[in-house]
């Protein structure tokens, strides 16, 4: 399987935090059942017979727990019977949950649309506003250039400072600018990437659909236990794993996008572009963002995007039609690299 993303151990997930319960719960009871014996216990210690078959049960147990392979087995049957339980409760199945995640992504697809359009109008009307202030400023600097021709100093000041004001809330418009480039930048890429993601989720789903199917009918729990014990590699767990690391990176990149997406519904909300005014904590949310490490759904492309946001040279034209995401030709699935060593 990739590297990309370490599956994750028997007690994180859904089946281990039931395996959990129940070994509490087998403690308990073994505990309450030790005590209630110990009397039996001790007559049985008293006979020499009984003594000879107490040791050898001690023995059995002991070599159980100690034989590396019977304690294989057990552990194996142990955590499919409580995959089992669990499945009777949760949906576990990484088939079904890549299944919904598909419908979720191509939801969120929607919804990104038009938040991006939404934020496009909004940026159309911000730029409108800083063209208007520069042409404020350069009418004020010219009447106020006038002014002191006329020794008209009360007007010169009047508008040499409202000239200055427009300045500063130009400075401030033209930061909020470069952070919704960012953001307009980074959401038509994340809704590139997530038609692609799902794209490949789907074949991922016909092709493996099939394929578990075959595999856990003829590798059953038993049979898988036999293999491991012997020394060969387990088929059915190394699909189930593969599929779980699937399931896991999916989500973790679904939680990203829709954690963008609430992130810039909120710094936008929190914009009032009649009176050129914005919270503080919506850029500082950004800008966190910005500085946190590669993202799981841009991958490098991340760096790319702030740099070009950053970048005077590269103007953003937002009256160019945003790209339609396809999926080149010879396009290579991501998860193709999760199965490679089974």
């Amino acid at each position: 399987m990739s590297e990309q993303l370490k599956p994750k151990s028997f007690w994180s997930r859904p089946e281990g935090k039931t395996g959990a319960i129940f070994l509490i719960g087998i403690a308990v009871l073994a505990a309450m059942g030790v005590m209630s014996i110990l009397p039996f216990i001790g007559a049985i210690l008293s006979n020499t017979i009984n003594l000879a078959v107490a040791v050898t049960v001690l023995v059995a147990l002991l070599y159980m727990v100690l034989d590396n392979r019977t304690r294989t087995l057990v552990w194996y049957m142990y955590k499919s019977v409580m995959r089992w339980i669990t499945g009777l409760f949760v949906q576990i199945d990484p088939i079904a949950i890549l299944k919904g995640y598909v419908d979720h992504l191509r939801k969120n697809l929607h919804d990104m649309e038009r938040q991006i359009n939404r934020l496009r109008g909004q940026m159309h009307k911000l730029r409108e506003i800083i063209r208007n202030n520069q042409k404020e400023i350069k009418s004020n600097l010219q009447l106020a250039s006038e002014a002191k021709d006329k020794k008209d100093d009360a007007s010169m000041i009047l508008k040499t400072r409202k000239a200055g004001r427009l300045q500063e809330s130009n400075v401030r418009l033209e930061e909020l600018d470069r952070k919704m480039e960012v953001m307009y930048r980074v959401l038509t890429k994340m809704r590139e990437n997530s038609y692609i993601l799902a794209e490949d989720i789907q074949d991922q789903v016909m092709v493996k659909e099939q394929e578990q199917k075959a595999i856990h009918a003829s590798n059953n729990a038993m049979k898988s236990a036999m293999s491991i014990i012997s020394g060969d590699p387990d088929k059915r767990a190394m699909f189930d794993a593969a599929m779980d690391a699937i399931t896991e990176d999916v989500a973790n990149k679904v939680g990203e996008m829709e954690n963008f997406m609430q992130m810039s519904s909120k710094f936008m909300e929190s914009i009032d572009l009649q009176n050129g005014v914005f919270e503080e904590e919506g850029l500082k949310m950004l800008e966190k963002w910005e500085q946190d490490g590669v993202s799981l759904l841009l991958g490098e492309e991340k760096k790319n995007i702030l740099t070009l946001a950053n970048d005077d040279n590269q103007v953003l034209d937002l009256n160019k039609p945003m790209k339609e995401p396809i999926r080149e030709m010879g396009h290579k699935n991501q998860y193709d690299s999760f199965f490679e060593a089974e």
